[in-house]
Order: C-alpha cells, then sequence, then structure tokens
C-alpha cells in the first residue's frame, strides 16, 4: 500500500473561507491498491423545522485549523489502514454548497466506510465551528451552539 505525503495517511485536513469539492478531495486520496472510497458531503439545505432557509453562515474559532488536523491525525491512528481527506468552509454559503467534506480509501470498503463515519462525526462533535441559519422571513438563529 502506498501513502503520500512522506508516509502520512491524512492528505488534507483544513477549515477554509474557500468552496471545498468532493472531486478534488477524492482525487487525493485515490490510489492503485485502494478499492473502497467512502466520502460524506454535507450541503447546505433549503429548510429546516419547516422554514424555509436562504443561506447559512459557518464560522469558526481561530484554533479550528489546528483542531481538525488533530481530529484527522486521530482518525488515521484509529483506522490506519486508511488515507483521508476533510474540510469544513467557513463564510456565507448558499443552498446546495458544501459546507462539510470528508473522504476515505482503503483497500476494503468495510473498513473504509467505518473510517469515514468515524471522521464526519468525530470532526462533526468536536470541531469548534458555528452556524447561523438565515430565513426567508429575514430572522436568523445560530445552531449547535455549545
Amino acid at each position: 500500500m502506498t501513502f503520500h505525503h512522506n508516509g502520512s495517511r491524512v492528505l488534507h485536513a483544513g477549515v477554509t473561507a474557500e468552496p471545498v469539492s468532493i472531486a478534488q478531495l477524492t482525487a487525493m486520496v485515490r490510489q492503485p491498491g485502494f478499492g473502497a472510497v467512502f466520502s460524506f458531503e454535507g450541503v447546505v439545505r433549503d429548510h429546516d423545522h419547516d422554514r424555509e432557509v436562504t443561506t447559512l453562515e459557518y464560522v469558526a474559532h481561530p484554533s479550528a485549523s489546528d483542531v481538525i488536523a488533530r481530529l484527522a491525525a486521530e482518525c488515521s491512528v484509529s483506522h490506519p489502514d486508511c488515507v483521508l481527506a476533510v474540510a469544513h468552509r467557513t463564510g456565507v454559503l448558499a443552498i446546495g454548497e458544501a459546507a462539510f467534506v470528508a473522504v476515505v480509501a482503503s483497500a476494503h470498503r468495510g473498513v473504509a466506510f467505518s473510517a469515514c463515519f468515524d471522521l464526519v462525526e468525530t470532526v462533526k462533535a468536536e470541531l469548534p465551528v458555528w452556524k447561523s441559519q438565515h430565513f426567508a422571513d429575514g430572522t436568523s438563529e445560530w445552531v449547535n451552539c455549545a
């Protein structure tokens, strides 16, 4: 099995104001020995609890880039037969834009699926990024702010 970036299994981990591309992250993890590539793409939807959402705004704590890198590294240790790439957006996003992307590749589907699930759940639970939903009626609310 071949790993890029001097043996690292984390090929990308970042928080960015730039658009995130599932195709770009998938290309990073594809390798000849890996027959399984699992991905998760969280996109901005047009509703929440029967209210019309027009945009979302994501705001990150200054430590967010370090946190996502640590979480990705921990996932790679827990799933040593995988490579992974993960990114979370910040700023104002329109309906349909990708807010969070995680991609994991491995030789076998069970391993890759498990690692991708663990990575997504851990990042969603621990990354210090908060979102404000903006509604069609002109109101907004912060969501999942602990």
